[in-house]
């Protein structure tokens, strides 16, 4: 009696090109485009990532060092000053995306919600200003326990905005909510 095998699917070595309208407009257009710029950041990965730090982000203070190596700790753009909700949300107002997409939400059964940038700032402002009125304030940590919704998005980047450290506990699966 032969013994049984064991096919694995797990090896996918299939490749899928992308319509060529896309790649011609993709920020990497090709294979080849992708290896080079791997080879780049594998050369010199500092110098690689204070490129894209500067041209990809919103500075509000450039970083004095790129990156300080002791190990075991490491420190990225030390003295830089940067807000990821800024850079997330604000930045895009003035510009043709104001009014795209940002937030596309897909819950059960069927609910479904889109916000747009300018309207996904508004929320984290105005969540933003809820924490502040209850004494949230830059260099707290806030617990978020919520399920899977725009509103878990918009506490995380409303505690980024005031500079308030967050840890996020996924609520999905509590008990449910009393009738009262």
């Amino acid at each position: 009696m032969s013994q049984p095998t064991i096919e694995s699917i797990l090896q996918e070595n299939r490749t899928f090109a992308p319509p060529a309208d896309l790649a011609v407009n993709a920020e990497i257009k090709s294979l080849d485009d992708y290896q080079a710029l791997y080879d780049r950041a594998a050369a010199d990965p500092t110098a690689f990532w204070a490129e894209l730090a500067a041209k990809e982000l919103d500075w509000f203070q450039k970083w004095d060092t790129t990156l300080d190596w002791q190990p075991p700790f490491a420190q990225w753009f030390g003295g830089g000053k940067i807000n990821i909700s800024h850079n997330c949300l604000d930045r895009h107002l003035t510009t043709w995306r104001k009014n795209k997409a940002a937030l596309i939400w897909e819950g059960e059964p069927g609910d479904s919600r889109t916000l747009t940038y300018a309207q996904l700032h508004r929320e984290v402002c105005q969540f933003a200003n809820v924490l502040k009125s209850l004494g949230a304030q830059k260099g707290d940590i806030i617990g978020i326990y919520m399920p899977m919704i725009p509103e878990a998005a918009i506490a995380m980047l409303a505690c980024a905005r005031i500079g308030a450290a967050h840890s996020v506990v996924f609520g999905g699966f509590s008990a449910p909510r009393p009738n009262w």
